[in-house]
């Protein structure tokens, strides 16, 4: 092939082509469980996470207005980047299709990557801060009983066992949070008059993101390391029942979504998925929760 700016061009269109095409077929799990927050600068503060406003009757005087400032959780924005050198002379000798299944790994991955930021930051729930300065998943929450009196609650269950996950998803606000700065971008270097080229006799093609994952509410997640068990579900689902906001409302929490690693996919089906439990008796758990399993837990 002649080397010409045309011909490159030519070229950069199709491997981002390949690119674009792995990187749309390839399925994802965390909007499953992660709201997408788009951000617009380097960092982002949710002053609002953990406020819960409840309805009240309207007699007489003024609204009474909350302040959606009491917590300042912060995600800044992380930059990423994954970049490949191809020689100038492979272009010479049209090694296109060599290539070509290097670029669909690209968008595979690059498309994978939210997967990994936001499954990967939930299963250090137990040890990483979310907005009320306890760690996403732990024993001494600080909240409300019916009363309005102040106590401590816990959204997990210690153990030796591999970690599982109990999720609410159905609200507009999710246990975690997806946040984009800049999509990933799939871009090139390859003008023979760049610095680089003319160095190094190599074209680079890389892709590049501003994003991060971050904690939403922790009222909408159980974390166990106990062992998979309709007993130890049944516990979690109550303890996720009578959760209230920082105002003593009752949350309504409906946990609808289970996480587990692969190590526990058999466990998690016969759960979720069997007709008969383990005694012969029909399974009254079958179908109350969607199971996803994920291979960055």
């Amino acid at each position: 092939m002649i080397i010409n700016p045309a011909n490159l061009e030519l070229a950069f269109k199709g491997f981002k082509t390949v690119y674009t095409d792995a990187y749309n077929k390839t399925p994802v799990l965390y909007d499953k469980i992660a709201m997408t927050v788009p951000s617009s600068g380097r960092d982002e503060t949710y002053g609002w996470i953990g406020q819960f406003p409840r309805m009240r009757e309207w007699l007489t005087g003024e609204r009474q207005v909350k302040d959606l400032e009491a917590f300042k959780y912060t995600i800044t924005n992380r930059k990423f980047e994954s970049t490949v050198s191809l020689q100038r002379e492979d272009f010479a000798d049209d090694k296109f299709g060599v290539f070509k299944p290097m670029f669909a790994e690209m968008g595979q991955t690059a498309r994978q990557h939210p997967d990994e930021l936001i499954f990967g930051l939930l299963a250090s729930g137990f040890a990483s801060v979310c907005f009320d300065g306890q760690f996403f998943f732990d024993t001494d929450h600080p909240s409300v009983n019916e009363a309005g009196a102040a106590i401590t609650v816990s959204n997990m269950q210690a153990g030796t066992n591999a970690a599982w996950y109990l999720l609410d998803t159905s609200r507009f606000i999710k246990p975690m949070i997806w946040q984009e700065r800049e999509a990933y971008e799939f871009d090139q270097v390859n003008r023979n008059e760049d610095t680089r080229v003319f160095l190094t006799d190599a074209y680079l093609y890389g892709i590049r993101a501003r994003v991060n994952a971050g904690f939403g509410l922790w009222q909408l997640a159980f974390g166990s390391k106990a062992p998979l068990t309709a007993a130890n579900y049944v516990l979690a689902r109550n303890a996720m029942g009578v959760l209230r906001g920082d105002k003593g409302r009752l949350l309504g929490i409906n946990p609808n979504v289970l996480v587990v690693p692969r190590s526990l996919e058999e466990a998690g089906r016969t759960l979720l998925k069997a007709e008969l439990s383990g005694g012969g008796n029909s399974n009254i758990w079958a179908g109350s929760a969607e199971l996803i399993v994920s291979p960055y837990l």
